[in-house]
């Protein structure tokens, strides 16, 4: 059987869905529901389905980081969106990131059993690579852009990873697989080339500068600083002025 979870925030149109498609017809069975973004990241990661049925315009949720997010954690994942928004560029975005099926509300039944079909003739296939790398590309991207918004604050790999709906593990894999460096020499990386920026400013302390780009301690901006710039703070200053 092949395990399927419905997430839309929409009770009528979960329990429309799980009622009312002929599950069985296609090897199926309901495994979970849910009823925002969260808990449907959560049901999936608990059950692994097979078969998604999902909205993308849910509350502080940021639909296409959704779906690549769970294309490039669980690439052989059928996922079909359900939802009202009617974007054209929002749709090839998302198919271009694997998506078997994008259905406008209110669908009918026989588009919601043709998705059903696709996806279930599509299980046990092998994913098609360049969708997946598709889908990792734009989970990197994203996560190095809120790395880049937020360097000035105490940023963990945790709280990135939950921004673009991927596990912790999963992001670390990504990283180290596409920009060749972990979460911490990336976020080093940041903060240390801001800091070679306000360096240029003469009225600013070492101290101040250190504290803007997200250190605690002087000292520990002083011994990453050194290693990533390969000179000391003072030294880039005064031969950089």
């Amino acid at each position: 059987m092949y395990k399927v979870v419905i997430v839309d925030d929409e009770p009528i149109i979960v329990e429309g869905l799980s009622r009312l498609l002929p599950w069985e017809k296609y090897g199926c069975e309901v495994v979970g529901t849910a009823y925002n973004g969260n808990e449907g990241l959560e049901m999936i990661r608990k059950e692994k389905p097979d078969i998604l049925f999902s909205d993308i315009a849910m509350p502080g949720m940021d639909g296409l980081t959704m779906i690549a997010a769970l294309k490039s954690e669980f690439p052989e994942m059928q996922i079909s969106i359900l939802t009202g928004y009617r974007d054209f560029d929002f749709c090839q975005r998302a198919l271009r990131l694997g998506v078997a099926r994008f259905l406008l509300k209110p669908s009918n039944m026989e588009e919601l059993e043709e998705a059903l079909r696709t996806m279930t003739e599509r299980c046990g296939r092998q994913e098609e690579t360049a969708q997946t790398e598709n889908a990792s590309g734009f989970i990197v991207r994203n996560a190095l852009a809120y790395m880049e918004e937020h360097y000035q604050e105490k940023l963990t790999l945790n709280k990135v990873a939950d921004q673009i709906y991927v596990s912790q593990w999963h992001l670390s894999k990504l990283l180290n697989k596409q920009e060749g460096k972990n979460f911490s020499e990336i976020l080093n990386q940041i903060r240390i080339n801001k800091a070679k920026e306000l360096l240029k400013d003469p009225a600013l302390r070492i101290a101040d500068i250190a504290e803007m780009v997200g250190f605690v301690e002087v000292a520990h901006f002083s011994r990453v600083f050194k290693k990533v710039a390969g000179v000391s703070a003072n030294e880039y200053r005064n031969t950089r002025l």
